[in-house]
C-alpha cells in the first residue's frame, strides 16, 4: 500500500474535517465569548483621548445618511408591486431615500407595473425612478451603469423578491456612522425554503456569518439586501459571476469594515424549486472558483480575522468539490489491496447515489419521518457539493456566463 497515498489521503481528509466541523466549532466558541456589539460610535462631547472609546448608538445621535436602493429585475412583474409598496412602508426620512427600479431588458409587464404602483397615493412620498432597458445585458453591466450616477451616500442593492424589514434602514444607517464601515449585510431569511434541508443549511450560514463577522467582516454578503457607500465602488468586470461577493468584498479589501447586521432582515418571498436550488448552486460554485483568483489579497495576514474566514471558509469550500473528488479516486486506488477502502468507498458511493436519487422522490426534503430526517441534510449537502462539482468545472472550462440573469427566469424567453 503507498505510504504517499496515504499521507496524501489523510491531509485531504484533515482539511474536510477542519472546514466542516472545526472551523464552525471554532466561529461558534468566539461567537459565545465575543457577541456581535449593538452599533457604536465614538463620543461626540468632550475631549476624545482613545479614538476607540465609544457609545451605543440611538437615532437621535446619527444623522440621517441619503440611501438610494436600487433593484436590478428581469421578469420580476410578480413582484414588483409588493418591493415598491414595501419600500414605501419604510422607517425613514422620504427626503433622504430614493428607489431605483432598473428593468433590464425586460420581456413581461415589470415595468409597467412598476410604474402603475409608483403612482399609488401610498408611494407618493417615496422618490421612485423605473428605468427600462431593452436589452439584457446582464446584472454587472447595470450596476457599472447606474451606480456612478447615484449621488445618495448610501447605496442599497436588494432584490426584487426579497422584502426589507421596516427599521432595516435605520440600522443600517447608525453602522455607517462609524467610518470605518464601508458595507453593511442584512440578514437572508426565507419565507418558504424548499426543503428542510435547504432552511437548515441557511441557519447554519447566519451562525457562520455571525461568526465571521464578530472576528474581522462576514465574507460575502447575500444579494438580497446589503448596503454599501456610494463612494467606495469601483467598476466590476464583464465577466463577473457573483456580484454581491466582489462588489462588497472589494471594499473590505480596500481596508474598511463590513457588517453582518442581525436584527436587519431581507425576507425572501420566493420559493425555490429543487430544480432552481440546484442552478443556483452550480453558478455559485463557479464564482466561488472565480472569486479565488479575482481577490487572492484577502488571504494576506493584514486582514487578521478576515484572512482566516476567507481561507477557512470561502476558500476550501470552492476547492471542497474537488477535494472530494480527489480523496475519493484514492480510496479507490487503496480499495484494490484493502478491504477496509473497498468499504469507504462503496459507502461514499452508495451515498452520492442516493442522494441523487433522492431528487426524484417527491416530498423527499420536507419528510417529517424520524428515520428520515438525519438523510435530508446529508443529502442537501451531497447533492450541492455535486453542483458544486459541475459549476468548478464549467468555470475551468469557460462555460459559465458572466452575465447575470435570475435563475428562476433563465428561461424566460428574451
Amino acid at each position: 500500500m503507498s505510504i504517499e497515498l496515504l499521507c496524501l489521503l489523510a491531509f485531504l481528509w484533515c482539511l474536510i474535517m477542519y472546514h466542516h466541523l472545526v472551523y464552525p466549532i471554532i466561529l461558534l466558541e468566539i461567537l459565545k465569548r465575543h457577541p456581535t456589539p449593538l452599533p457604536r460610535v465614538k463620543e461626540r462631547e468632550g475631549p476624545v483621548t482613545d479614538p476607540e472609546r465609544s457609545r451605543e448608538v440611538t437615532q437621535d445621535n446619527v444623522e440621517n445618511l441619503s440611501i438610494c436602493i436600487l433593484v436590478p429585475a428581469f421578469n420580476e412583474a410578480a413582484v414588483l408591486a409588493d418591493k415598491i409598496r414595501n419600500v414605501a412602508c419604510l422607517d425613514y426620512p422620504a427626503n433622504k431615500l430614493r428607489l431605483i427600479i432598473a428593468c433590464d431588458g425586460c420581456s413581461d409587464n415589470s415595468a409597467n407595473i412598476a410604474r402603475q404602483t409608483a403612482l399609488e397615493i401610498e408611494n407618493s412620498a417615496l422618490t421612485i425612478d423605473v428605468l427600462e432597458f431593452e436589452e439584457n445585458r446582464g446584472k454587472v453591466a447595470l450596476l457599472n451603469t447606474l451606480i456612478p450616477q447615484i449621488e445618495s451616500d448610501i447605496v442599497a442593492l436588494s432584490d426584487a423578491s426579497a422584502l426589507i424589514s421596516i427599521d432595516g434602514l435605520k440600522i443600517a444607517n447608525r453602522h455607517f456612522d462609524i467610518p470605518s464601515v464601508g458595507v453593511v449585510a442584512a440578514t437572508y431569511q426565507l419565507l418558504n425554503p424548499g426543503s428542510k434541508g435547504e432552511q437548515k443549511y441557511w441557519q447554519y450560514q447566519v451562525d457562520v456569518k455571525k461568526g465571521e463577522a464578530a472576528i474581522g467582516s462576514p465574507i460575502g454578503v447575500h444579494g438580497a439586501l446589503y448596503f454599501f457607500r456610494r463612494e467606495l465602488f469601483t467598476p466590476l468586470p464583464p465577466q463577473i459571476i457573483n456580484d454581491d461577493f466582489i462588489l462588497p468584498m472589494n471594499i473590505v479589501a480596500q481596508g474598511h469594515k463590513a457588517i453582518y447586521a442581525t436584527d436587519l432582515i431581507a425576507l425572501e418571498l420566493e420559493r425555490a424549486s429543487l430544480d432552481m436550488d440546484q442552478k443556483r448552486r452550480i453558478r455559485i460554485a463557479a464564482g466561488n472558483l472565480q472569486q479565488l483568483l479575482f481577490l487572492p489579497n484577502l488571504l494576506l495576514p493584514k486582514h487578521g480575522g478576515t484572512a482566516f474566514s476567507f481561507f477557512s471558509g470561502k476558500a476550501l469550500r470552492a476547492l471542497m468539490p474537488m477535494i472530494l473528488v480527489f480523496q475519493l479516486a484514492i480510496c479507490l486506488c487503496l480499495a484494490v489491496e484493502s478491504t477496509l477502502f473497498l468499504l469507504i468507498s462503496s459507502l461514499q458511493i452508495l451515498g452520492i447515489l442516493s442522494a441523487r436519487l433522492s431528487l426524484l422522490i417527491p416530498n423527499f426534503g420536507n419528510n417529517k419521518q424520524t428515520i428520515i430526517k438525519p438523510f435530508i441534510l446529508i443529502f442537501y449537502l451531497i447533492n450541492g457539493y455535486f453542483s458544486g462539482l459541475i459549476g468548478t468545472l464549467r468555470y475551468l472550462f469557460g462555460l459559465e456566463r458572466g452575465c447575470w440573469k435570475s435563475i428562476s427566469k433563465e428561461d424566460s424567453p428574451s
